[in-house]
């Protein structure tokens, strides 16, 4: 028996996948120029280990209010360099890999649903990869977030902090945290499983809304609505926080330089952590992190989805003129 292989999407580069990883590339640039202050905010929560007073938003004014008076307002974005190297190379990175292995598991075809273990296996192995190659700009990120510009220790930015790593520990600690980065695979993997199921769901809905219309249903350049893809995002990423935050404490205090002493490896942080500051020790900084993650995850996605959309739709009446 023969099986047609549903219509391809045409590409605006050399491939669907790079197509999604200029989007990606894209979304993370803005997305990191929005949210750098409340990224700041929360590795410096993280990684303090001391009682904090007042609630959580008065803890988070205190802390802008100081660093404004410390280091003006360009303090804000300070360690904006390897936020946008990292941010912008991971969401590159991994939706390139992720696409790549979502055809790979389609046989060949990119418009195949897959099943939810499918998806999983899919966005785990694209986010190991991604987080084994970008943990470099993710170390420096960590130490210029948790020591103030003004430090004798602090980088001076994304190069002056890796040149400096490598000198002092070699390539070995430029990869300090990725086991644990490994870990935080789940994360995304979780994630985008629940966030691919969502959206299938949401583009069914429209498919046979416009059957029920007499309207002309086009895969490749139907589009949720912004809103859709907020909503999305959230629930999906407060299915994988709520299960996965933890691993991200111990990640900050392992990498930032200034608590080597307090926290050398991955068991002593866990151990030290549990019995000074209890379980509360391992959500430190999450209401600081879910002001930051929730909007910055509905910014990366909806730009996203856009640029997605956009290149994939000009590529097809690029790929229609050219036929006519």
């Amino acid at each position: 028996m023969n099986v047609t292989q549903n219509k391809q999407p045409a590409s605006f580069f050399t491939s669907t996948a790079v197509d999604h990883a200029v989007a990606g590339l894209g979304a993370g640039v803005v997305t990191t120029l929005v949210m750098n202050p409340l990224d700041l905010l929360k590795i410096k929560f993280q990684v303090n280990t001391g009682k904090l007073a007042g609630g959580m938003g008065t803890q988070m004014w205190l802390a802008l209010k100081d660093i404004q008076q410390r280091q003006g307002w360009k303090g804000m974005y300070r360690g904006i360099g390897p936020n946008i190297a990292g941010n912008a190379s991971s969401w590159g990175l991994y939706f390139l890999f992720y696409n790549m292995l979502k055809k790979s598991a389609g046989g060949g075809d990119v418009t195949k649903q897959l099943s939810a273990p499918e998806y999983l296996l899919c966005s785990a192995q694209a986010s190991a990869v991604t987080a084994v190659i970008t943990n470099p700009f993710w170390l420096v990120r960590v130490r210029m977030f948790a020591t103030a510009a003004d430090s004798p220790d602090a980088y001076r930015g994304l190069w002056d902090g890796l040149s400096r790593i490598y000198r002092t520990d070699g390539v070995p600690g430029l990869f300090r945290g990725t086991t644990l980065a490994l870990v935080g695979v789940s994360n995304g993997a979780i994630q985008f499983m629940a966030y691919e199921k969502m959206k299938a769901w949401g583009f069914e809905r429209k498919r046979r809304k416009a059957e029920r219309e007499g309207l002309v249903y086009d895969p490749n350049t139907a589009k949720l609505s912004n809103f859709s893809y907020s909503a999305m995002s959230i629930s999906s990423k407060l299915i994988a926080l709520a299960t996965t935050y933890p691993y991200q404490v111990v990640r900050s205090r392992v990498q930032a330089s200034v608590q080597q002493n307090q926290f050398p490896n991955i068991p002593t942080t866990i151990k030290r952590t549990w019995a000074n500051e209890g379980i509360k020790g391992f959500y430190r900084g999450l209401g600081t992190s879910l002001v930051r993650v929730l909007p910055g995850t509905c910014v990366t996605f909806v730009v996203y989805e856009n640029l997605a959309w956009l290149l994939r739709t000009t590529a097809a009446t690029r790929e229609q003129n050219a036929i006519e």
